[in-house]
């Protein structure tokens, strides 16, 4: 986890103040003073929300509005995902891109009757406004959320505590969004979230945002989780962080994202290419690239950290780990990497080098543990 600039001051979410009440352990991430853990402890609080259901304060993360007739047109041109076939209340991954096919930052898109509503990380929310402003601020309104809070509440029993807030919202099915009135307060939400579990992402009004946090937690299912359990289970799911495992010098086919660009957009399709480094990404598409990410599993109890060199049995490096550590749910250590191309196939082994000594490490298919996504 990315920490910030000592010399600027931490900003703030809504619920700070509940933070503190409840003791959490306070860490600076993304610019925000952020709770990394409450008294549980990560693991109990990873194996909570694996279990009934977790809250995650995410108000640090960019809310933004893109507004016009032309908004989804526009999106397409520094996107390389198909946003204008994009149905009402549906949400989509996407990926910034730069002329090289790195990528900038991963996003979030939901189309709602009057606009798009994008997420985007907390560590690159202020480049990203820039960047849309910049690239499509003549085609439509780029208007940014401020004082929007955001909350997610994960886990096998997260509807079951929602639904006693709004019962409609038990409808959804995942990556499907609408507005919800939750027990008198006006929210906007989504099935989705960032831990493999079925869950809600639910933006509301910062000045709202605690009382909606306590009505939450005053569920039986429901426990507060800081960033350290948020780390872990998104780990354990496979799901790319920012800053870590994808980043300007990696591409969507090298970050093994080839899945979140739509034919439509592919060379061939009616709407392809038109985005920044489109033809680096279609030649990748088309051949293939000398680097893969990839999941790995060791049977050996020794964690994997981020910045771990990966060789060969002679030796010969041939990759990176990008982010591990060792899986709760799993019961072994977990890891995504970068391999090059011969290394990449699942059951391939590798070597970690942790303290001089060699980690054996097999390639491994993510999600590290099922995903338990309401698909209906």
């Amino acid at each position: 986890m990315s920490s910030s600039d000592n010399s600027t001051p931490l900003l703030k979410t809504p619920l700070h103040a509940l933070h503190i009440e409840l003791g959490a352990k306070m860490v600076p991430f993304g610019g925000y003073d952020m709770p990394v853990q409450y008294a549980m402890g990560v693991m109990a609080e990873h194996k909570h929300t694996r279990a009934a259901a977790g809250l995650f304060d995410v108000s640090h993360m960019g809310q933004v509005l893109l507004k016009g007739d032309g908004a989804s047109a526009a999106l397409e041109t520094i996107v390389p995902v198909d946003v204008i076939d994009l149905g009402l209340f549906k949400q989509r991954y996407a990926l910034f891109t730069n002329e090289t096919g790195g990528i900038l930052d991963d996003l979030m898109i939901a189309r709602r009757p009057d606009d798009l509503f994008v997420v985007v990380n907390a560590g690159c929310k202020v480049q990203d406004i820039a960047h849309m402003q910049a690239k499509i601020g003549d085609k439509c309104q780029v208007l940014p959320l401020p004082e929007q809070a955001l909350l997610a509440l994960q886990g096998p029993q997260a509807v079951t505590a929602l639904s006693r807030l709004n019962p409609d919202v038990a409808k959804l099915t995942f990556m499907t969004g609408g507005f919800f009135n939750l027990d008198g307060i006006e929210t906007f939400l989504t099935r989705s979230g960032y831990t493999g579990e079925d869950g809600f992402e639910i933006s509301v009004a910062g000045d709202q945002a605690e009382l909606l946090a306590r009505k939450l937690l005053a569920q039986p299912e429901v426990k507060p989780i800081g960033l350290g359990a948020r780390d872990s289970l998104r780990l354990e799911a496979g799901l790319c962080l920012y800053g870590h495992d994808i980043n300007t010098e990696s591409t969507p086919v090298e970050a093994s994202l080839t899945w979140a660009i739509q034919k439509v957009r592919r060379a061939g399709g009616a709407r392809a290419g038109g985005y920044p480094g489109a033809a680096v990404v279609d030649a990748q598409l088309a051949n293939g690239a000398a680097r893969k990410r990839v999941g790995l599993v060791s049977s050996e109890r020794m964690p994997v950290r981020e910045g771990a060199k990966l060789v060969n049995a002679d030796g010969l490096e041939v990759g990176v780990v990008t982010s591990g550590t060792l899986g709760p749910t799993v019961g072994k250590p977990v890891a995504l990497a970068y391999l090059s191309k011969e290394y990449s196939a699942i059951g391939t082994e590798v070597f970690a080098i942790v303290r001089d000594k060699r980690t054996p490490m097999t390639v491994s298919s993510t999600p590290f543990t099922p995903n338990g996504y309401f698909r209906g």
